[in-house]
């Protein structure tokens, strides 16, 4: 990201948004495959974890190289870093123990997060709209719990909370940060949680088969790795909520792998409680962002008056 020269930078093509459609369907696409080679593999969560990211560092150092970009160790990127590793760590455990559905939209609940950590820790007002997605969205996720589970599946349904608590921590800390800084946060959750999952590889039974090779390499490469680069190429020359609203794709294909996969399928008010919580937050992000547009208008009526 360019941010030595004052000059605005110039709207994107037409070409270059369709491109960036384009790498945030792929890489959504690819976010989604979690859950299938995540119930696969016979090995301990955090064996899993650290292993995956292991190999995501890999690619993502590839990428910073072949781009020369930067890297940034400052504070704002170690706190990123150990934000991020908190969601590769507690999305696998999540996996572990409930069912993908469960998990992934459970994490996709991050937003409503922001809403209320902004409100309780930077005192920002909730409009009427935020209050409205939050009770939506909460009463979405009451739903996870209605149906029938054991005693690790509530956890599961604890952690999947969790994973979205912690990307929403990782979006308010890192806030508007240059390429460097977002770059050098990425690659530093990728091995915080490697140094954490790893030693699992060995104080755990894990069978190392071709299955389970095949597994871990396509989650830390096509899962993991691949995708927060196609994610960096999106947000180059897309909008935020464009890239959001696609990101909805995630949530939507990662049961459906699962279920034709390995033949895991929501219970019935987890189902119920999917469709409230993707609706309310999508409608939240499109209503946010005419909001924001009209604001900006306002504010340029007044400047352009002065």
């Amino acid at each position: 990201m360019e941010t030595t020269s004052s000059a605005p930078k110039p709207a994107p093509t037409k070409a270059e948004r369709r491109q960036s459609i384009f790498y945030m369907a792929v890489c959504a696409a690819l976010w989604s495959i979690g859950g299938i080679f995540i119930k696969l593999l016979p090995w301990n969560a955090f064996a899993i974890a650290g292993a995956r990211s292991l190999i995501a560092a890999i690619i993502v150092y590839t990428y910073i190289r072949h781009k020369k970009i930067q890297m940034k160790f400052v504070k704002q990127a170690f706190v990123s870093g150990a934000f991020l590793s908190g969601v590769f760590l507690s999305f696998v455990i999540a996996n572990k123990l409930t069912t993908a559905a469960n998990a992934i939209v459970l994490q996709f609940t991050s937003p409503v997060f922001i809403l209320i950590l902004s409100a309780v820790f930077l005192h920002k007002k909730c409009r009427r709209g935020d209050l409205i997605t939050v009770t939506a969205t909460l009463a979405g996720i009451s739903l996870f719990f209605l149906d029938h589970l054991t005693p690790g599946g509530m956890l599961g349904n604890g952690f999947g909370m969790f994973t979205g608590l912690m990307v929403a921590c990782s979006y308010l800390i890192v806030g508007e940060v240059d390429e460097e800084t977002r770059m050098t946060g990425i690659f530093l959750g990728q091995i915080f949680t490697a140094v954490i999952g790893m030693p699992a590889l060995i104080f755990t039974e894990t069978a190392i088969t071709t299955p389970a090779l095949f597994s871990i390499l396509a989650l830390g490469i096509f899962q993991l790795g691949i995708p927060y680069v196609l994610f960096g190429l999106a947000m180059k020359n897309g909008s935020a909520l464009s890239c959001n609203l696609i990101g909805a794709i995630e949530p939507l294909l990662n049961p459906v792998w699962v279920f034709l996969f390995n033949g895991e399928a929501p219970g019935f008010f987890a189902l119920i409680g999917a469709v409230i919580v993707i609706t309310a937050i999508t409608l939240w992000c499109i209503w946010n962002d005419q909001v924001s547009r009209l604001q900006e208008a306002e504010e340029q009526k007044k400047l352009d008056s002065a």
